[in-house]
């Protein structure tokens, strides 16, 4: 049965202060609500948070905690009920579809669990894709810089079947980088990898925030890969409940265990 989002009492509207003038994304009042009646989940509840630019932030939870919602919220993949989300300052909510399309393609960079390559293009095509669509003419020495920093120069012409996993993964990163948008959201983007190829995934992800200036924000469940991050976010049924700054992997391992996940 394909859930159905309901209806919520609309929060006010953030206050100008409310906003932060170094944030690449915010959410103000987060509530996202599935179902109706027995069935209905609060999957977001005023939740708040900032995530400022230049920063590698990881968020965690528990199965069900709300951390895919927020993302996806974030990302303007979906609506909150009610609640506020920006990117670069603009309200995804004031947007049309149309509009929220063109933002997402010109401000936001994606990278999935899956790769999401197109299988008829090489590798450099891949990358070029976002901007291609867009209209838009690559900058030669940004799309040089990112290659560089993925270490795909010798792969460019590969089409993702010749190219091994973590080869794909890193065409996915530089995707993401191509159109220097103001911010990256990756969904699990280590989760099909084994243990080294996601550290080499990782270490770029790190470089594209520490050396390019990029802003990351990552879903995940693995604390190595959280603590590859400035902050992690720890979400439990669908509040932000803790958040750590300069992460370890114990750390964070322990913090997950005591939240259920």
């Amino acid at each position: 049965m394909t859930e159905t989002e309901t209806s919520a009492s609309p929060l006010p509207p953030p206050p100008p202060d409310a906003l932060s003038d170094t944030a690449a994304a915010q959410a103000v009042n987060a509530v996202k609500i599935y179902g109706r009646g027995d069935t209905e989940v609060h999957a977001l509840n005023n939740v708040s948070v900032s995530f400022e630019r230049g920063a590698f932030t990881a968020i965690m939870g528990p199965s069900g905690s709300g951390k895919s919602t927020l993302m996806q919220c974030m990302a303007g993949l979906d609506r909150l009920t009610s609640g506020a989300t920006f990117i670069g300052g603009v309200a995804l909510s004031t947007l049309n579809d149309k509009a929220l399309t063109e933002l997402r393609r010109e401000k936001v960079g994606f990278i999935f669990q899956s790769f999401n390559l197109i299988p008829t293009l090489n590798a450099r095509e891949n990358i070029r894709l976002p901007l291609d669509l867009a209209g838009a003419k690559p900058d030669k020495a940004w799309f040089d810089q990112v290659v560089s920093a993925t270490g795909l120069g010798d792969r460019l012409d590969h089409r993702p079947n010749e190219l091994s996993g973590g080869q794909q993964q890193r065409v996915a990163v530089a995707r993401a980088l191509a159109s220097r948008p103001a911010i990256i959201f990756g969904d699990e983007p280590t989760g099909n990898l084994d243990s080294h190829t996601s550290a080499e995934i990782l270490d770029f992800m790190r470089t594209a925030v520490d050396e390019l200036g990029q802003t990351i924000v990552m879903v995940t469940h693995d604390p190595r890969s959280a603590s590859y991050a400035d902050r992690v976010l720890f979400l439990s049924d669908g509040h932000i409940v803790d958040e750590m700054a300069k992460p370890t992997a114990d750390q964070v391992y322990d913090r997950i265990r005591s939240l259920g996940g």
